[in-house]
């Protein structure tokens, strides 16, 4: 028998870290209930000491999945771990997740604290999250950096303490695969207690080498990888759960364990979580790519038709390419559309939620022949965008693009409901939109992204688009979707001033000292 391997999901957590990805508790329950089809082990819903809007995204989301463990991450202090219990409550298995710096540069410039002091601090969170749960993890933060003596110190006394998984992260990704996986083999055969506890490993993509490592790891005993959906995450990024799924599934000739992964919902997960995020996938990345099972090389299309297997590794259909869905278009009745909707993982509130979404898909059906899955997912993440926009909404917009002359625009914006008129030029049609805002709203923010992807294929396929700015160190991401680029471009720029001017600020969850 093979032995399992605990597939933990950080994609609300670590995952929402990536400048602009921040989502709202609908968003994470959406996410959630995919993760939960996907048949993930450990969902990381979040940190529930960072703010308000986190504890409550934690709760609802440990309220709505039933078929997975819900994790909270809480620093080693007594409020933030507290915090991680009170959100958690609803949750049918429930961890705490809890952690603390214990590399030489960490341990003295940010934490100020003596070996012995994060020894003691490390044991006593442990001890005070196993009165909410029995299901308690830690991590040794930065432990790529840490002298191995003291990893091995402080990981004996947390499990002695009831830590019932130890992980190991490699916080900066500067691990080498040969180098990690090593680590992991000798903390196991040093820790004379290693045996209680499950090793896990959650790896930065900084080196582009996440992935590789958390194999690495699996060869030399983790029994947990934490990953996110995409390989979203902080800076470069995390371990792509899809890609370390898969591997472990197509080399089952090399790895002594398997995960219980439903593999046909990954692209659908991964089509979500993008649309949600504003992240979207690169064309030829591993598994979710649009082209990961692409050829059009002529001796490869040769041997694909002649035998899959000559150039393909795995089935498309595996995970979730090429599956058989309902065609929804303006003829689909409310039942097709709600059932479809539900099949997505989207139910509604309410028959006013339903109501609306389903006119807001009869006027895309009116513009677009047929509507796919990321059509609905968008048409959705409009609606609940439009729902928190309670400062500034788009009401119309006017633009001139003739040849030879400045392109104009011309907007009309309801602001605290008093209707505004701007007006502005550009070097393009887009650029005068976005500047006619502004002049409405005067934010003073700076744009770092200007980002178009088009949601499906053909020529009436509906344009994504995803807004950054940047104003006194808080960055915010807006999107927009409409068969219209300009239209999408005002829409993705509103949702950003929405969310820019929102009094709801978020702590990083990493901000605060131990």
């Amino acid at each position: 028998m093979k032995e399992k391997l605990i597939i933990f999901d950080t994609t609300l957590r670590d995952g929402e870290q990536s400048p602009g990805a921040s989502m709202n508790k609908d968003e994470k329950v959406r996410i959630a209930r995919a993760l939960e089809r996907l048949k993930v082990d450990v969902i990381e819903a979040g940190f529930p000491a960072a703010s308000q809007g986190d504890f409550e995204a934690v709760q609802a989301v440990a309220q709505a999945v039933k078929g997975s463990a819900i994790c909270g991450l809480a620093r080693a202090l007594n409020k933030d771990i507290e915090r991680a219990g009170e959100a958690l409550k609803p949750a049918q298995r429930a961890r705490i997740h809890t952690f603390i710096a214990t590399s030489p540069i960490h341990m003295e410039r940010k934490l100020r604290m003596s070996p012995d002091q994060v020894v003691e601090h490390a044991v006593a969170a442990v001890k005070l999250a196993r009165r909410f749960t029995d299901d308690v993890e830690f991590s040794p933060e930065d432990a790529g950096r840490s002298e191995e003596d003291f990893l091995c110190r402080i990981l004996e006394a947390v499990i002695d303490a009831g830590a019932t998984t130890v992980n190991i992260p490699d916080t900066v990704g500067y691990s080498l695969p040969h180098e990690f996986g090593g680590m992991i083999a000798r903390l196991r055969s040093r820790i004379p207690n290693s045996d209680k506890a499950i090793f896990s490993v959650h790896c930065h993509n900084d080196l582009g080498l996440a992935v590789a490592n958390s194999l690495s790891a699996v060869l030399n005993g983790a029994r947990q990888i934490e990953c996110t959906i995409n390989g979203l995450g902080e800076r470069a990024g995390n371990a792509a759960l899809e890609e370390v799924v898969m591997a472990i599934k197509t080399r089952q000739d090399a790895f002594p364990c398997d995960t219980s992964i439903e593999t046909r919902e990954i692209v659908p997960c991964s089509k979500l979580v993008a649309s949600i995020t504003g992240f979207p996938v690169q064309p030829n990345k591993a598994i979710v790519g649009a082209n990961a099972f692409a050829h059009e090389s002529g001796i490869h299309q040769d041997g694909v038709l002649k035998s899959r297997e000559t150039y393909e590794i795995m089935r498309a259909e595996d995970v979730g390419w090429s599956a058989n869905r309902m065609v929804l278009g303006k003829h689909s009745g409310r039942n097709a559309f709600r059932t479809r909707m539900k099949e997505l993982g989207i139910e509604f509130d309410s028959e006013e939620a339903l109501n609306d979404a389903f006119a807001r898909f009869k006027q895309l059906a009116d513009k677009k022949h047929e509507i796919f899955d990321e059509d609905l997912q968008a048409l959705i993440s409009e609606q609940i965008f439009e729902a928190e926009s309670e400062w500034v909404k788009l009401i119309s917009l006017h633009v001139c693009a003739d040849t030879g002359e400045i392109p104009r625009s011309e907007v009309v914006i309801k602001v605290d409901s008093e209707e505004k008129r701007g007006h502005s030029e550009g070097s393009g049609v887009v650029d005068a939109t976005l500047k006619a805002i502004e002049s409405l709203v005067q934010t003073g923010a700076d744009l770092l992204l200007y980002s178009v992807n088009n949601i499906t294929s053909g020529t009436d396929a509906q344009g994504e688009v995803t807004v950054r700015l940047e104003k006194a160190g808080r960055i915010v991401q807006g999107q927009g979707a409409d068969t219209d680029i300009v239209i999408a471009s005002a829409k993705a720029y509103v949702n950003a001033v929405n969310k820019l001017l929102s009094s709801n600020r978020r702590q990083h969850p990493q901000a605060g000292n131990v």
